[in-house]
């Protein structure tokens, strides 16, 4: 197939568009370009690819009369309208397999350094203090952990967890049949009644949008920390905030935020309310600006997964 082109609207590690172009393809990239300047040239092209800069909704898509494909370089896909994407006969596809062990080691990482009080003693030290009893910490082993959506990200985290004597459960409403040397498949029920900590890892869609509010925690017979490493907008940021004012949440690792802008790389202005400041004044939350699966390695691994999965497409 002659006059194979590809639309990089988003940046990625410069394998990919390498790897594409041995292959046969034209790649382009316009950095400055905005989604009206896309949807203008989106006709001319068989793939393309992309993060989160631009929404691939129906309007978009009406006007790729060409598209083949199109490379989500990392895990989520709620910025495509896959429903009308496969009706046009356009492959969707995606890298999960590309970060996960950087989300599961983040995640980790995060919980390690919230239970020992790592950060606030970090600063202390930094300003002379030398507090000791106030930040004995809590150890993993011997609690149990559960894990909400086995897919790569969750099941990557529970690996990452075999070395600390923890009872690790997990509960995926599409899956079955995955438990192993590493995870206990389970019901909610039972993460209700067991759990000391939750950590999350399902895509943002209807059903998982505000999954985690008020209601939810307060299903948790004991006093939990939470881990988010998935999507913002599945935890209802003003009920955490109760439920840590309260101690119903002991303490929560966010490297997402509802407060995120589409493309990820910035809080949105416009959407920021009290309960933000909120947040940011409490010792017992750790935060970082959506980098769990962001390594220099998943830099890598993310695009060479792409151009794996696109070399099979056979276009």
């Amino acid at each position: 197939m002659k006059g194979r082109k590809v639309l990089f609207i988003d940046t990625a590690h410069p394998i990919l568009m390498l790897e594409l172009e041995k292959d046969g393809f034209q790649c382009d990239a316009f950095p400055d370009y905005g989604r009206d300047d896309y949807k203008k040239i989106i006709k001319d092209y068989t793939g393309v690819i992309i993060r989160s800069k631009v929404k691939l909704d129906a309007d978009f898509l009406a006007r790729a009369s060409s598209l083949k494909f199109i490379g989500r370089v990392g895990a989520g896909m709620e910025n495509i309208d896959l429903d009308y994407a496969h009706q046009k006969g356009i492959v969707c596809i995606n890298a999960p397999e590309g970060n996960r062990d950087a989300v599961g080691e983040q995640a980790i990482g995060m919980l390690l350094s919230l239970m020992n009080n790592l950060l606030v003693a970090d600063q202390e030290v930094r300003k002379g203090k030398w507090e000791r009893e106030q930040n004995r910490g809590y150890e993993l082993g011997g609690k149990t952990i559960g894990i909400i959506g086995y897919g790569n990200t969750g099941s990557a985290f529970a690996k990452k967890l075999s070395g600390f004597d923890m009872r690790v459960l997990a509960y995926d409403k599409y899956k079955s049949d995955y438990s192993n040397e590493f995870v206990k498949e389970s019901n909610m029920a039972t993460l209700y009644e067991s759990c000391d900590v939750l950590s999350l890892h399902v895509p943002l869609t209807n059903e998982t949008y505000y999954l985690v509010d008020h209601e939810y925690l307060n299903r948790f017979k004991k006093p939990i920390y939470v881990v988010n490493t998935s999507r913002g907008k599945v935890v209802h940021t003003k009920d955490l905030v109760a439920n840590l004012e309260n101690g119903k949440v002991i303490g929560a690792c966010l490297d997402v935020l509802e407060y995120e802008g589409l493309s990820f790389e910035s809080l949105d202005p416009d959407i920021i309310p009290e309960t933000f400041h909120k947040l940011i004044a409490m010792k017992n939350v750790i935060l970082s600006p959506h980098i769990a699966g962001w390594t220099h390695e998943s830099n890598y691994k993310l695009a060479m997964t792409i151009v794996k999965k696109v070399r099979k497409l056979n276009l």
